[in-house]
């Protein structure tokens, strides 16, 4: 994340992003350089329009949990389990991975 934050912190600035400044930015905030995340970073933003991203980005909605029921709570045990299994099975899909990378530069 303070790959994404220095690079976005060097966009504001109208400066380049690249592997030297992207290194100089995370060693003056005291962060230790992974070389491997820095060119991975740097790659990936040399294909991105950083000003049309943030133009378009819009707000990720916050999910509020809801109170529980009265018959969730009378659920037995291994359905709750059954339940979590075949949550964490499930990733994310394509658009909430679009929307999450889009809400890193909003």
């Amino acid at each position: 994340m303070e790959y994404v934050y220095a690079s976005l912190l060097l966009h504001s600035a109208k400066k380049e992003i690249s592997e030297d400044s992207l290194k100089n930015v995370l060693t003056a905030a005291g962060i230790s350089v992974d070389e491997v995340r820095l060119k991975a970073v740097v790659a990936a933003l040399k294909e991105v329009n950083i000003d049309e991203v943030l133009k378009n980005a819009s707000a990720m909605p916050v999910a509020v949990a809801a109170a529980p029921q009265q018959a969730t709570q009378q659920a037995p045990a291994e359905e709750k389990k059954e339940e979590k299994k075949e949550e964490e099975k499930k990733g994310p899909s394509e658009e909430e991975i679009a929307s999450g990378l889009a809400s890193l530069f909003g």
